[in-house]
């Protein structure tokens, strides 16, 4: 089955004193997801912004605001994030203890909500909220950092995730986080994968942004 697949540029590795330049010029260059990493130090050992960003660029960008939350009781800040104006909320399944609560809440401020699963995390956790999902995230490092080496073991948890997708009967994205390049990008699409975040594959290519997203781009479609 041939599926579309969209690309997901992670501001993650943009310049941050540069961020609505950087949304601006991933708009052009076709890309129709935009990636923010939201890290608070504490489920993560790393901090990096929160809903004031997602609230500054949402006029500088028509994108798929697509907000990641790598946040302890992410449920505290869901209706901050879909007034800033996130389009989908992801939440990792490992951070927070009522999921299933916390997944209609996304849904009921207006977005769609998204489960994220660690490397480690086992597909079973989806079981029983895969009606209130509409994205899942599988991460492919651990996280914390970008700029991190795929780890070849999630190509399995990928196609896996995929079959039980496709079993549920709905159009359920899936994204893939972590490592994506030239070298993965067909990988993880060939397993299943709708959704691909890179950042420091596009926003660190040598020949700039756009030429990062048509390499992923050209890597998707190689025989």
């Amino acid at each position: 089955m041939t599926r579309q697949v969209y690309l997901s540029p992670s501001l993650l590795s943009a310049d941050f004193g540069a961020f609505a330049e950087a949304a601006r010029e991933c708009e052009r260059a076709g890309a129709e997801f935009l990636h923010f990493d939201i890290m608070d130090g504490a489920f993560v050992p790393n901090i990096t912004f929160g809903p004031g960003v997602v609230q500054a660029l949402r006029p500088h960008s028509r994108a798929v605001f697509d907000v990641h939350l790598m946040i302890e009781r992410p449920e505290r800040w869901i209706e901050a994030f879909a007034e800033a104006g996130a389009n989908i909320l992801t939440i990792q399944a490992e951070a927070c203890i009522h999921l299933q609560r916390a997944l209609a809440l996304i849904r009921a401020n207006g977005m769609r909500a998204g489960l994220a699963l660690n490397p480690a995390t086992p597909l079973d956790v989806l079981e029983y909220v895969l009606d209130d999902v509409d994205l899942l995230l599988v991460m492919t490092v651990n996280p914390g950092f970008g700029g991190q080496s795929y780890i070849p073991a999630m190509t399995r948890k990928i196609a896996r995730a995929r079959e039980m997708l496709d079993a549920s009967g709905r159009e359920i994205l899936l994204e893939v986080d972590g490592g994506i390049n030239g070298g993965t990008a067909k990988t993880v699409v060939d397993a299943g994968a709708t959704v691909l975040v890179a950042g420091s594959s596009v926003f660190g290519h040598p020949q700039g942004l756009e030429a990062g997203l048509q390499a992923l781009r050209t890597a998707i479609i190689r025989e």
